[in-house]
């Protein structure tokens, strides 16, 4: 990716950086049960950040949502929580995540987090550690991972950035979890996708960025659930 692209990304990852929005509740943007008669029901976790959440955007128009209605129109039976908070770091997500997979017990666990921790300029080891102990946790509680990768913009160096992204690709291999490599990638150069502050992607970027999310998110389901039909 060339860094004229990486620039676009600032665009559309600053929005994570020190926004409190507060975690989608389960009846407003978190769960969704979709009764399909038949079809074994399985839980999906999102742990992220303002991406995630659904930060200037309608309650249900956000990604996560739109994933849940594509699962019903495939046919299957989901129950997804969003239990992403805008502004969070791995750190935060860190502390948070033991109760949420005592609570909620899912089968798989999209981890969006990760882009705070560089446009903080925390030290990128940090980031990877904690990104770790996350995904062990839940690897742990019996449930799959899918890792979102990030990109940080140029302006925090070279050297930075690109270990910055490095570390999703080396964190999938060596944990063995499914990789999407950049959820932003079809949307970061195009300003018509952000919202008016230039920040946080619109109603009309979410599409995008599900279609990034979706082959890799539709292969794991399916290898979830076996011989059953997959999205």
């Amino acid at each position: 990716m060339g860094w004229g692209k990486l620039i676009g990304v600032f665009l559309g990852m600053t929005l994570v950086f020190g926004m409190q929005n507060g975690p989608a509740s389960a009846e407003e943007a978190g769960a969704h049960r979709i009764a399909v008669s038949g079809a074994a029901v399985e839980r999906i976790l999102v742990l992220g950040d303002s991406l995630s959440a659904e930060y200037g955007l309608p309650r249900g128009s956000g990604w996560v949502s739109l994933i849940s209605q594509r699962l019903a129109e495939a046919d299957q039976a989901y129950q997804i929580r969003n239990a992403s908070i805008s502004g969070d770091t791995t750190g935060n997500g860190l502390q948070r995540l033991p109760p949420i997979l005592d609570e909620f017990q899912p089968d798989l666990v999209i981890l969006q987090l990760g882009a705070n921790d560089g446009l903080r300029g925390l030290p990128v080891n940090d980031m990877k550690s904690n990104l770790s102990k996350i995904i062990s946790l839940i690897q742990a509680s019996g449930a799959r991972v899918l890792l979102l990768g990030q990109h940080i913009p140029p302006n925090y160096g070279k050297q930075y950035a690109d270990r910055f992204h490095a570390v999703y690709g080396e964190l999938a291999q060596e944990h063995g979890v499914e990789l999407v490599p950049f959820m932003l990638d079809a949307i970061a150069l195009d300003a018509t996708m952000f919202q008016p502050d230039g920040l946080h992607p619109t109603v009309e970027a979410q599409e995008s960025i599900v279609d990034t999310v979706w082959h890799k998110l539709a292969e794991v389901l399916g290898q979830m659930n076996g011989n059953k039909k997959s999205p």
